[in-house]
């Protein structure tokens, strides 16, 4: 069903009733609460009371070349364990060069070399978290050079390598397709769908050139409700799609309605699957 993101902003009416039936789980980034107490603490205490849960990270970039950090593993490891997650999902990405964080997701380049390398960071981090790990495609604004492969191909490739999972942002899609010229749906249709577990759905800023800033700070646009809805018609089984906002947080209602939206197009598209 249809999920959001715990953020303080919108916390209160998650916890007192105001949010709509629609509304099934929460995700949160786990970086929020780990070794941490006061409001974070608090805020996951209610979240756990009333929703089923996913994680989603910030932080690991499966991009890295360097190992992950061994005790930032252990820490994870216990939230994830303690808060039974099915899977814990982070960035088809790297975000830091010689142990200075970038606080940007950054593209790979598509070539053998980085797959070699997502292969082995998403097997380093299922090994040391004990649970199946789910890559999310970025949006991306400038390919990086010595680029030959297909970005669908070179997804599917880590992911089977590494026998991962797939969180589609559908967002993210239609994004890169507007500022990179190719077509949405195609490239739905190229990627592995069987390995997808969970889907995001996110609003975007489109700037005065044209070009589309992926901000999660904008209500979602009619055409990533179209792809929406040709995504889950490709998928047709059920599973959790997230409501993705994180700035420019508008009155509740409005968030709402997104929701009962979005339950509406996934009901619309399991229902034509039964029948």
């Amino acid at each position: 069903g249809i999920g959001m993101g715990l953020r303080s902003p919108i916390a209160a009416p998650l916890f007192d009733g105001s949010a709509p039936p629609a509304l099934r789980w929460l995700e949160i980034h786990p970086e929020n609460y780990l070794a941490r107490g006061g409001r974070y603490a608090s805020l996951l205490t209610q979240a756990r009371e009333r929703y089923p849960l996913l994680t989603h990270g910030l932080t690991m970039g499966f991009g890295a070349l360097a190992p992950f950090d061994a005790a930032y593993l252990r820490t994870l490891r216990g939230l994830l364990h303690e808060l039974r997650v099915p899977w814990h999902s982070d960035h088809l990405c790297f975000s830091q060069v010689d142990e200075v964080y970038l606080h940007d997701l950054l593209p790979l380049p598509l070539h053998e070399e980085a797959i070699g390398v997502a292969v082995q960071r998403i097997q380093e981090a299922q090994d040391a978290l004990g649970v199946s790990i789910a890559i999310e495609p970025i949006s991306w604004y400038a390919r990086p050079p010595d680029s030959p492969l297909d970005e669908a191909e070179f997804i599917a490739e880590i992911l089977r390598r590494a026998d991962a999972k797939l969180l589609l942002d559908v967002n993210n899609v239609y994004v890169n397709a507007m500022n990179h010229g190719f077509d949405a749906r195609a490239f739905v249709d190229k990627l592995p769908l069987e390995r997808v577990v969970q889907l995001h759905m996110a609003g975007h800023h489109v700037r005065p050139d044209g070009q589309r800033i992926d901000s999660h700070a904008a209500p979602i646009s009619e055409p990533v409700y179209e792809l929406f809805d040709y995504t889950m018609r490709k998928l047709a089984r059920p599973l959790p799609v997230l409501l993705e906002r994180d700035d420019e947080f508008p009155p509740f209602a409005e968030l709402a309605a997104e929701l009962e939206r979005l339950a509406s197009i996934y009901e619309r598209a399991l229902g034509e699957r039964a029948a």
